[in-house]
């Protein structure tokens, strides 16, 4: 559910937060155009990033795309770059809540006995990796609606509704 609510805002976090820029052809405008600028020791670059669809890599969900842009380096010299590239879409957490149970004062009377109990707060997480047998499987239990591929077929029929 975690990586459905990220994946989601990401996706409306892009809609939002970024300009459609309209295309050479003047066909209808991309509004998935993420602007992209980075420095490194070569030179710069500018370009966008259009997203195209969501999928799966390697069990992993990444945000697929095509980034286009002029590489520029220290000399001056200039190149254009049109490629298709997969990003990371969401970033999973290594451990995930199983159980929060908040339970107020208890007074209880069993045949007789008085039982008088305090605030009582218990929270179970499970901790997946290597070695956790116990964790990853109720993690899995925990996450079996999170599917990637699921996900990312949520995510492409939103896509598909918003353009």
């Amino acid at each position: 559910m975690k990586r459905l609510a990220l994946a989601t805002l990401l996706l409306f976090t892009f809609v939002v937060a970024t300009p459609a820029i309209a295309s050479a052809q003047g066909s209808k405008p991309n509004p998935f155009s993420i602007p992209v600028t980075g420095v490194g020791p070569g030179g710069t670059f500018t370009g966008t990033f259009q997203l195209q669809k969501f999928a799966t890599d390697q069990g992993q969900l990444v945000a697929s795309g095509i980034l286009t842009g002029v590489a520029t380096t220290a000399t001056g010299v200039t190149t254009s770059i049109a490629r298709t590239v997969s990003l990371p879409a969401a970033v999973t957490d290594a451990s995930c809540a199983i159980l929060h149970l908040d339970l107020g004062p208890l007074n209880l009377d069993i045949l007789g006995l008085q039982v008088d109990l305090s605030r009582i707060v218990l929270d179970i997480t499970a901790q997946s990796g290597a070695g956790n047998l116990l964790g990853n499987l109720l993690c899995g239990v925990a996450n079996l609606l999170n599917d990637p591929t699921g996900l990312s077929g949520l995510l492409n029929r939103i896509l598909d509704i918003l353009r």
